[in-house]
């Protein structure tokens, strides 16, 4: 027996042991989904990020408003509102009747006291405009809450449907501090689920909300394995310990996809592309990258189409700009730089990067032309882009060393600039455009030092302080175009895909589908 297959056989007994188990946690009258992730779901803190998971924040917590299918705001603990005719005060008529899962009431109180938590860590929201633009919450009424702007802020509906930070913790379940940033005594929230169990590295289990004000989900129980490794999940389903595999490419492999797409043993599915797009940021702010001739360069050293073609198996698509085409104001005529090896040479000769008789890469004043590619390492598809890199920059003289590390030294990396090329997501919807050019003005990922170096970067975030405040629909999409088309000028992104979610999931399963948001899994309405 091979090392790898004794792997997975140990791996299968450990599931096997966890199910029996759990079987005192489930009665034989209890439905129950199995699931799985590649980490712990955390303590699900609604105000604060990692580790907690966003799949589980959702599952436990919800908005006043949700976001819809093709960009529709719909309601959710606010049943209707109302805008003031200069923008600056929005009223929510709140869902009445409306329980958190340990019985205590939702109302307009409730809703202020969680605004107001949020506000008072608002420097580590800063990346979200809608916290900075928040003056005040008012409880007008027991179920009429009024929030007070600073200045009129478009994209405020939008925003408040993220999954954080401004979702809703039972006030039961706040600190007796009040400051949410220091802790909560428990996960309390209105969604359809709650957080009963968990075991760290091993599984979390989450229960019917008996209290839940919308429809009654079918399954009694979510049981969340944790296995953070992708062959792993996959031998799961394909043994019957797992339900359903649902996400990205951390969850199961494109090829792995595709196989179990061609059995028809299993349902499978795949989402639209409106779940952001997969692309590095090059740092304009560290030599060698500083110089726009480089960052030009290796725009056209990269085969896109036979990257898309060898590494996504048609699962996604190629991507030309930043943000797809489909999200508000990003239909800009943007013109995609095509692969041209020679043109690459040609802009890394005119940068001062000379090739050498006899030597692999480039050099300038005795320094070899070399590049870090910053990724997650136990992300097989990242690794699998990397190496495909490394080998086209190789063929113009650039030298690139993968540099895969744990998600904690990744993160901190992007947002300390240590990188040249470094793996950067967007968001998807409803975060485009407005969320994510609002984060490019601090610190809080790699698009703020993928940018530093950018000459006009002062009037880059003027402007898209500009646009968020603007009441003035023509003014809006003319900055939007002018920050698009600087940032695609200035190279500072390479785009690579359109990115889309999958799933696979036992036959008998029913009602899997994808919602508008990435990290939204409708587990509530899924059913066998």
């Amino acid at each position: 027996m091979t090392v790898y297959r004794k792997g997975l056989f140990f791996r299968i007994l450990f599931l096997s042991l966890l199910l029996f188990c759990l079987a005192g946690v489930a009665s034989a009258e209890e439905k129950i989904l199995t699931f799985s992730w590649h980490a712990d779901a955390g303590d699900l803190n609604p105000h604060l990020y990692s580790p907690n998971q966003m799949y589980a924040q959702a599952m436990v917590y919800e908005p006043l408003v949700r976001y819809g299918d093709g960009g529709t705001v719909e309601p959710c603990l606010a049943e209707s509102w109302e805008i003031s005719p200069d923008g600056k005060t929005y009223t929510f008529f709140l869902r009445k009747n409306v329980l958190f899962s340990d019985g205590t009431p939702w109302d307009a109180e409730a809703a202020k006291k969680n605004i107001d938590a949020v506000l008072a860590n608002g420097k580590r929201h800063s990346w979200l405009d809608m916290v900075n633009q928040i003056e005040s919450a008012e409880a007008a009424e027991s179920h009429v809450l009024k929030v007070h702007l600073k200045n009129p802020y478009y994209p405020l509906l939008q925003e408040l449907a993220l999954i954080r930070p401004l979702r809703f913790l039972a006030p039961s379940a706040f600190p007796e501090s009040g400051n949410t940033a220091e802790g909560m005594k428990k996960a309390v929230g209105t969604g359809p689920w709650v957080l009963a169990e968990t075991k760290k590295g091993e599984y979390d289990l989450f229960v019917r909300n008996e209290h839940y004000w919308g429809p009654r989900p079918f399954f009694d129980k979510i049981l969340v394995k944790v296995l953070p490794d992708p062959d792993s999940r996959v031998v799961a389903l394909e043994t019957g310990e797992l339900d359903l595999i649902f996400g990205g490419g951390s969850q199961i492999s494109l090829e792995t996809f595709r196989r179990l797409e061609a059995q028809k043993r299993f349902g499978t599915g795949v989402s639209g592309p409106t779940m952001g797009t997969l692309a590095l940021a090059i740092n304009s702010g560290k030599e060698p990258t500083k110089d726009l001739r480089v960052r030009r360069a290796l725009q056209h050293a990269i085969d896109k189409k036979a990257l898309t073609e060898a590494v996504f198996l048609g699962v996604q698509q190629q991507a030309d700009a930043l943000f797809s085409p489909s999200m508000p104001y990003c239909d800009i005529p943007l013109p995609p730089y095509a692969h041209d090896p020679a043109r690459a040479e040609a802009l890394l000769d005119e940068a001062g990067w000379k090739k050498t008789e006899g030597k692999p890469y480039r050099t300038k004043d005795g320094v070899e032309l070399a590049l870090e590619f910053c990724f997650v390492g136990n992300n097989a598809l990242e690794k699998a882009i990397g190496e495909i890199f490394q080998a086209e920059l190789r063929k113009v003289g650039v030298k690139v060393t993968l540099l895969g590390e744990e998600p904690d030294s990744f993160y901190k990396r992007q947002k300390d600039g240590e990188f040249h090329l470094i793996v950067n997501e967007t968001w998807g919807a409803p975060y485009e455009p407005h969320s994510m050019v609002s984060s490019m003005r601090t610190p809080s990922h790699a698009d703020y030092q993928a940018q530093s170096g950018l000459p006009m970067k002062a009037e880059l975030d003027a402007k898209i302080t500009r646009v968020l405040v603007s009441t003035d629909e023509t003014e809006r999409r003319e900055l939007y175009r002018e920050i698009l088309t600087t940032l695609h000028e200035q190279a500072v992104y390479l785009p690579l895909t359109y990115m889309t979610l999958v799933t696979v999931y036992r036959k008998d399963l029913k009602g899997v589908a994808f919602t508008p948001m990435d990290n939204v899994i409708p587990f509530e309405k899924m059913s066998r």
